[in-house]
């Protein structure tokens, strides 16, 4: 019997990937978690740990295979928040203005006998150098507002990604092809 899958996530933008590999949730639930970085926590271990927690966070019934993702965007060892408002927008926008960065995105998988798998994946983002008018432009546009790093690569801000090595859908919000292997593992059948 195959089993069921929860997605451990609010984000659209996971569940519209997942269906670009044909799968679809059988549940969507939203982990309650607190996201605060711990003392001296560097952005990898981090993002590994939010995703666990954040599977972990979800009630999984028996038969069912738990799914949670965590994008981290970091400059060096730091954490960057996502922009909660325009005005951290606009500061995130100005430290990643010129510079790599790094988006990593972490997974976590539960399988149905609660076996724990995790997977992350490290993409390196490098922004054109960003005028002022350009970061008060994107800014209005409302789409990175919320968003790690303030930005949505999906969006208006690829135009300003002048290099990237890694995972594209990784940045977006969930690494497809590492989401793919874990969810094999995990007994869920994919093509």
């Amino acid at each position: 019997m195959t089993p069921d899958l929860v997605l451990a996530s609010s984000s659209p933008r996971r569940r519209d990937l997942l269906a670009r590999i044909g799968v679809v949730p059988t549940r969507v639930a939203s982990p309650d978690i607190d996201e605060s970085p711990h003392p001296r926590e560097v952005p990898r271990a981090y993002a590994l740990r939010l995703a666990q927690e954040k599977a972990e966070a979800v009630t999984r019934a028996e038969g069912e295979v738990v799914i949670a993702g965590d994008t981290t965007v970091a400059v060096g060892r730091r954490i960057l928040p996502p922009a909660e408002s325009e005005d951290v927008q606009r500061e995130l926008l100005s430290l990643l203005s010129g510079r790599r960065h790094h988006c990593i995105s972490a997974i976590c998988a539960i399988d149905a006998t609660g076996k724990v798998r995790t997977r992350i994946v490290d993409t390196i983002v490098a922004f054109k150098p960003l005028s002022s008018a350009e970061i008060d432009a994107y800014v209005a546009c409302g789409e990175g507002l919320g968003k790690a790093g303030g930005y949505a690569i999906q969006g208006r801000a690829e135009a300003y990604v002048r290099y990237l090595a890694g995972s594209h859908s990784g940045v977006v919000g969930l690494p497809l092809f590492e989401t793919r292997a874990l969810l094999i593992a995990s007994g869920i059948p994919l093509g």
